[in-house]
Order: C-alpha cells, then sequence, then structure tokens
C-alpha cells in the first residue's frame, strides 16, 4: 500500500510539474481547452500515459444515469480538472469528489491556470476512505 502511494504521490509531481511548465509558457488567460491540450503534449512529451476527455459512466442506485467526462485521466490512477477561472468555489471541489465517487479512484488534482502563480491555482482532492465509492466504470468502445 505504501509503495503505491509513493508511485502516486511521484505521478502526482510529475502532473504538478508538467502543468507548471504548461503554464510558465502560456501564461493565464486562455480557454480551458487550450490548457488541456498543451497539457496532453507535455504530458506526452514526459512518458506520462493520459486520456482527454475520458467518458466516465454515472449511475443511481445501480442504474445507469449518464455519463461524465474528466478532463484527464493520467496513468487510470489521477483524475485531473482544469480550470480557467477568477477563483476556487466549494463546488470545483465537490465537482472533483464526485469524479473520484463515480471512478472509484481516490486521489484528483484542480488546477486552474487563471492566476499568476500556479502554485495558487492546484489543489489536491482525496476522496475520504469513509465516502463510499463504486468500482471504476470508464466507459470505453471495445466490449
Amino acid at each position: 500500500m505504501q509503495e503505491m502511494n509513493e508511485k502516486l504521490n511521484k505521478l502526482t509531481e510529475a502532473v504538478i510539474g508538467a502543468a507548471i511548465e504548461v503554464h510558465r509558457v502560456l501564461g493565464p488567460g486562455f480557454l480551458e481547452s487550450t490548457y488541456e491540450k498543451a497539457l496532453s503534449i507535455e504530458l506526452s512529451h514526459r512518458g506520462i500515459r493520459h486520456v482527454c476527455q475520458q467518458p466516465v459512466q454515472l449511475s443511481y442506485k445501480g442504474q445507469a444515469i449518464g455519463e461524465g467526462k474528466l478532463d484527464l485521466l493520467v496513468d487510470d490512477q489521477l483524475v485531473i480538472e482544469l480550470k480557467t477561472i477568477e477563483q476556487f468555489a466549494p463546488i470545483h471541489t465537490a465537482q472533483v469528489i464526485s469524479y473520484l465517487k463515480a471512478t472509484g479512484l481516490g486521489l484528483g488534482l484542480l488546477i486552474n491556470f487563471n492566476v499568476t502563480v500556479l502554485k495558487d491555482g492546484i489543489r489536491r482532492v482525496v476522496l475520504s476512505s469513509s465516502v463510499s465509492s463504486a468500482s471504476l466504470r470508464f466507459k470505453t468502445d471495445t466490449p
């Protein structure tokens, strides 16, 4: 378990490093989709496996009710939600928590690129073990 946590922490640090590089090059002021594309390119350059706009099956009491989309899913274990907003609101953290519950994952990063210094725009969101979560339900095109 500790080894897994160390790997996830290193992955998180690598993603934050990539996001800092994107912010250093582009700066604030662009659309969220611009940062998503740039971050995807930077993650690829660093050899970090990821998927953009990963569909996630949503259910209510065991019944499928639709799907959500993660901005980025990194190495099948880290949810990334990107923003270009004035400042974080509680709903932004709640959104990441909802995605963590839907995927059964325990860690997400909320990254706001609309800041002067990116470290001020990063929140690490951990799903508490007391919150029940479902198993992974990523929607894929393969049967």
